[in-house]
């Protein structure tokens, strides 16, 4: 196989080669959910999606904690970060305020898996309470966005420490982060998009 160029391009969107190189599968019985707590900011989001998250706190409020319920009323369910960008609001510091505490069922060992850090926006759409999945910044992770004023968007590949659960169970799987992240592109680009990126990636690897 030829080496791939480091960024390719599909339409107007610019993507890291690694996406679909490098292998990726959350595995939340291992991490418990820390991309959630971990990091000194919250999940990028746009305006329109902060208008969808106002809309849908009627139904996850119950699922807050007092501290995360807390900062909502003072400051709203976004911030603008030190860099300028608008990111959902987040508690101590660390957890984004959509965060609620939970146990699951590990898939493979069927073990009770205690204190995961889970979406309360997640639930609530998975539960048909709501139509607002989460923000497409934590769906496309461990893809970074980034919208360019000529209207190119570019997508790379980021390595983040608490994820390597997920890219050890990646390479076990041998999952490419493209195909893990499927439906969440779909979402973004459409099914033109997509089906055209996997025919670039079969042509290429």
């Amino acid at each position: 196989m030829k080496p791939l160029p480091p960024i390719l391009q599909i339409g107007n969107v610019l993507l890291s080669s690694e996406i679909l190189t490098e292998k990726f599968c959350c595995d939340l019985s291992s991490c418990k959910g820390i991309c959630c707590v971990e990091g000194d900011a919250g999940a990028p989001v746009t305006m329109d999606e902060v208008a969808e998250i106002e809309d849908c706190l009627d139904e996850v409020w119950q699922d807050l904690s007092a501290s995360a319920q807390s900062i909502i009323d003072r400051q709203g369910v976004a911030y603008t970060d030190q860099e300028g960008d608008l990111v959902t609001s987040i508690v101590h510091g660390k957890d984004c305020v959509f965060t609620y505490y939970d146990q699951i069922e590990d898939f493979n060992t069927h073990e009770t898996i205690h204190d995961c850090c889970l979406c309360a926006l997640e639930k609530a759409c998975r539960a048909g309470k709501t139509k607002f999945m989460k923000p497409i910044s934590c769906a496309l992770y461990p893809i970074r966005a980034k919208q360019f004023s000529n209207g190119t968007v570019g997508l790379n590949y980021n390595q983040w420490a608490v994820c390597e659960p997920a890219r050890r169970k990646g390479r076990e799987l041998s999952l490419p982060v493209y195909v893990f992240l499927k439906e969440p592109l779909i979402r973004c680009f459409g099914e033109d998009w997509y089906q055209e990126l996997c025919n670039v990636a079969e042509e290429l690897l």
